[in-house]
């Protein structure tokens, strides 16, 4: 990422070193989960739609610890992958929109909820801004080569409210809570870059 961007990373001390961590990432371009890899301060394994593990992509991806997830059902051997990636201490990372979009954490999916409370691990937000703004002109599908593209990590928090509960009601009720969280972490990522 250093090699085609200007990557400017922000609040990265406030990853915690060890044990289990959540990246909940916002998700405007497709660069946007490679920058995140690239930069942050722990490796992280992404859920990334089977779609793209094709051709050399997929072992590549598998490689690297990446996870393919089926969006369209529930897919098993996904959640029990990226609870394993939590219960070795390690961080998962989660686009919690479900797909790639504004980028503004209005629509939330239940999924970044559950594997928090279930995990037990805290949550990461990490805002990615400047990967939209414009299209490169050699490579369309990229930002511009060398433009600045701005990682802003936020405060750990935990998602659950302690009670341990993981019923329908605590996942919905820990989604909203999410949800208030990353919309102020991002407002507050785009007044500290200016973007």
């Amino acid at each position: 990422m250093y090699g085609l961007f200007k990557p400017r990373v922000l609040g990265a001390w406030r990853v915690p070193a060890a044990g289990p961590v959540i990246f909940a990432v916002n998700h405007s371009h497709n660069v946007d989960g490679p920058m995140v890899m690239g930069v942050a301060p722990r490796p992280t394994h992404f859920l990334i739609k089977k779609e793209a593990f094709v051709g050399p992509l997929d072992p590549f991806l598998t490689g690297i610890g990446q996870l393919k997830v089926d969006r369209h059902s529930t897919d098993r051997t996904a959640i029990s992958r990226a609870l394993g990636v939590l219960e070795q201490g390690g961080v998962l990372g989660i686009f919690p929109e479900g797909t790639r979009g504004e980028g503004d954490f209005a629509a939330l999916r239940a999924g970044l909820a559950y594997f928090a409370v279930r995990g037990g691990a805290p949550i990461v937000p990490v805002a990615v801004l400047g990967s939209s703004e414009r299209s490169g002109r050699l490579i369309k599908a990229l930002p511009p080569l060398r433009s600045r593209v701005d990682v802003v990590f936020g405060d750990p928090f935990d998602a659950g409210d302690g009670s341990g509960r993981r019923t329908r009601k605590a996942l919905d009720e820990a989604t909203e809570r999410i949800q208030k969280q990353l919309t102020a972490h991002l407002e507050n990522a785009r007044r500290l870059t200016g973007r």
